[in-house]
């Protein structure tokens, strides 16, 4: 070992090794005075030749400086990006640092804690982190322990956009799909064979001092002109894992068919699948009858099976680890991104007509109005009898029954349709939030466009498995409580007191006055409601209250529902397509004694970082199944520009106005500088834009006609031009609405319009 050097009278520098051993005791605090002061280096000469020697050994490679800390060559700064690449055997994040250009050898791997403490968006496979280092168990796939300090967004490489060639001698051009990022120049030695008009994704490059940064296709995806192009935008913009690793398919292929080992058989049960007319797997199925028993005269037995996930993808396997990934499934108009592969979720786990299935079931007892009095689970054996659509079975009993449905109506339609007379009865007394929202679904031509947009009949089929799911999920969290099994809840909390203020200011403009006392339930809401049935308001009521409640999610702490106005609430009822359900499914396995492959406990301290990640997975599941509505919208419209609409004024905001279209639900953007001649400014209160000399007001939830001037499909953007005349504002009160009168002469061109006040300052 080297001897320490002396400087002054008893002054000595601390050898190289020692330096070394004080830094790698303390990661991303020793700098030139933290080690200046542990070694009492003290006087001036003494600190120069510290420095001296510092320096030395950072150009030998010994040292490296980051943050005016210093660090060994090879070690992680205290602070650093990481990227999450995956996760261990014990289903915990992993990741590596961004940058690892000036080490040698490849980045270390670190295990990514999230602060628990923290209540936004926690880190997930794929993320970018601002981590610190942290003292802890690492385990043996990771050197070292890091928490997160900050979710960043999406790197700058990670950029999607459309190849247009720029003619012989200059590169390619790409444009973004995000119409906020700048076009790029393409490598030409970057270009993959890609083509004009083909959807890429690329890597940007680092530029010179002066130049400018250069792109490299890292994927083609393919012609916009392909009719999977348009989700496929979303696909990447949000990250969406949607190709399946080898091992996960070759798990799939392997896993043999359950049979009645360790199950009940109720084959001979004729439990019926009721579903969308196009849908490919049937994940649950229903029977009902008379209750015999004579202490529940006017009862029911309700049974609810789902498709034993479970039961193929264990914990700790590749197959659980991708559907944790995945959170969820995503669904496109053209097509869906499954959690599961296909040899599961639309084969083994499928309750096919008159095939094998292996189930979850839950048998629930109801009085004549609709208490649930009990309940039982039990692991089975079912054989699907009949599969029926939504509107098959609807007909059926309204009279209109058919070769299939013919046979089924009075042994199992009816008893179906009698027990849901009772549920709604229980529903009713029970309150919750009750919406009219009618769902608009875009129906597709055979090569990927859209041929019509169209709300679907709301038919007493559909409540009728709606309300039979929510009573088999009441069930399920309810047995998972008394048995203490931790589970994940479906939690929906009160709204916010913002929220609510906001909701009371706008009810406030139709004459409808919002109570201020507290612990509102969904019966105030229903109440508001009620009052605009029929109204022309009605719509735009029900969306403003839908804004103004909180957004729900999976947490294993309970406080209930509020929007179903239940106690307790956990999804049992999709575990083909939800990985909360999954949860719920091994939970209820390990709770009465139903197999080996239950949820492990060591699960548990996870549950709620599971939670987190399976919330934000659905969101970003909803961000892009609300995206390529809008791109498959505009790309229709395309051809319609100068078109006039009818539609309502949806949203408002200082810089303009949002208008839905009536007929497509298609939203649009209103600049405030192209309404008129005057000024306009934004009224918070009433979400109005008020005219200042003229008092012409655009409120929300006003009917209004438009043109359609511009439809960008890569954006899923439209723009509008208001042909309609505002109300005049009424002092002291809401203003009056009718028929919206329409402007004459609008000016429309951008030379016409020079003259206007831009903006609405």
């Amino acid at each position: 070992m080297t001897r320490r050097k002396p400087i002054k009278g008893e002054e000595f520098l601390p050898t190289r090794e020692e330096i070394l051993a004080f830094i790698a005791e303390n990661p991303g605090k020793a700098g030139k005075r933290e080690i200046g002061k542990a070694f009492g280096v003290k006087s001036g000469s003494a600190k120069i030749a510290l420095k001296h020697m510092l320096r030395d050994m950072s150009q030998e490679g010994l040292l490296t400086k980051s943050r005016k800390k210093l660090t060994k060559t090879g070690d992680l700064p205290s602070v650093f990006v990481a990227t999450i690449f995956g996760r261990d055997k014990d289903g915990e994040l992993l990741g590596r640092p961004v940058r690892w250009e000036d080490h040698k050898g490849e980045p270390p791997v670190v295990l990514v804690v999230p602060e628990r403490h923290r209540k936004d968006a926690q880190p997930g496979v794929g993320d970018r982190a601002l981590v610190r280092l942290a003292s802890g168990e690492s385990g043996p796939e990771a050197t070292q322990l890091v928490r997160v300090i900050k979710l960043l967004d999406h790197k700058q490489s990670d950029i999607l956009g459309v190849v247009r060639l720029s003619g012989e001698g200059r590169p390619a051009r790409l444009v973004p799909i995000d119409r906020k990022q700048k076009e790029l120049a393409i490598d030409p030695d970057g270009m993959k064979d890609a083509k004009d008009g083909d959807l890429v994704s690329v890597d940007v490059g680092r530029a010179g001092r002066y130049g400018v940064p250069m792109a490299r296709v890292r994927e083609c995806i393919g012609s916009m002109n392909s009719e999977k192009a348009i989700s496929m935008i979303a696909i990447h913009a949000h990250g969406i894992p949607h190709v399946f690793p080898r091992s996960v398919i070759e798990e799939s292929e392997a896993v043999e068919e359950a049979t009645t080992k360790g199950r009940e058989d109720w084959r001979e049960l004729p439990l019926i699948t009721i579903d969308p007319a196009d849908a490919k797997d049937h994940d649950d199925a229903v029977y009902a009858q008379a209750d015999t028993s004579p202490d529940n005269e006017g009862g029911h037995v309700v049974t609810v099976a789902i498709a034993d996930v479970a039961a193929y993808v264990t914990p700790g396997s590749a197959l659980d680890a991708e559907a944790h990934l995945r959170g969820n499934s995503v669904y496109f108009p053209d097509r869906v991104i499954p959690m599961l592969p296909e040899r599961i979720s639309n084969n083994l786990c499928s309750l096919r007509e008159g095939e094998n299935r292996p189930a979850m079931a839950v048998r629930m007892i109801f009085d004549q109005d609709g208490k649930k009095l009990s309940h039982s689970f039990h692991r089975v054996l079912m054989r699907s009898a009949a599969k029926l659509s939504y509107e098959q079975a609807q007909a059926a009993i309204d009279g209109q029954t058919d070769d299939k449905t013919g046979p089924l109506l009075e042994p199992i339609l009816t008893p179906l349709w009698d027990a849901y007379a009772a549920l709604k009865r229980g529903r009713a007394a029970r309150e919750p939030l009750e919406l009219d929202l009618p769902e608009r679904k875009i129906l597709l031509k055979p090569d990927g466009t859209v041929d019509r947009v169209h709300v679907p009949a709301r038919l007493d089929a559909h409540k009728l498995i709606e309300e039979c799911m929510i009573q088999a999920n009441v069930s399920a969290a309810e047995t998972l409580e008394e048995k203490k099994t931790p589970l994940l809840y479906r939690v929906h909390d009160a709204s916010s007191p913002e929220k609510l203020e906001a909701l009371r200011d706008f009810l406030s403009t139709l004459d409808i006055k919002l109570p201020k006392a507290g612990n509102l339930r969904p019966a105030h809401f229903n109440g508001i409601l009620n009052r605009v049935v029929d109204t022309p308001h009605a719509g735009i009521v029900n969306e403003v209250v839908l804004r103004s409640q909180s957004q729900a999610e999976y947490s294993p702490a309970n406080i209930g529902h509020f929007g179903l106005n239940l106690r307790r609430y956990g999804h049992f009822t999709s575990p083909i397509r939800r990985y909360a359900d999954l949860i719920v499914h091994r939970g209820l396995i390990r709770a009465l004694g139903f197999g080996k492959d239950g949820l492990p406990e060591s699960v548990e301290p996870k549950l709620e970082a599971i939670g987190s990640e399976i919330s934000a997975t659905e969101r970003r599941a909803m961000a892009a199944e609300r995206d390529t509505k809008d791109r498959l919208i505009a790309h229709w419209l395309v051809d319609h520009v100068g078109a006039q609409f009818a539609g309502r004024i949806a949203g408002v905001v200082k810089t303009g106005m949002f208008v839905r279209l009536d007929d497509s639900g298609a939203d649009g953007f209103v600049p405030a500088s192209t309404i008129g001649q005057d000024y306009y400014h934004y009224d918070e209160k009433t979400h109005a834009l008020v005219g200042r000399s003229t008092g012409e007001t655009y409120q929300l939830g006003d009917k209004v006609q438009v043109r359609l001037v511009e439809a960008a499909p890569l954006a899923g953007a439209l723009r509008f031009e208001i042909l309609s005349d505002g109300t005049k504002r009424k002092p002291g009160g809401p203003k009056g609405r009718g028929k919206p009168p329409m402007r004459q002469g609008k000016r429309s061109s951008s030379a016409q319009r020079k003259g206007q006040r831009k903006g609405t300052r």
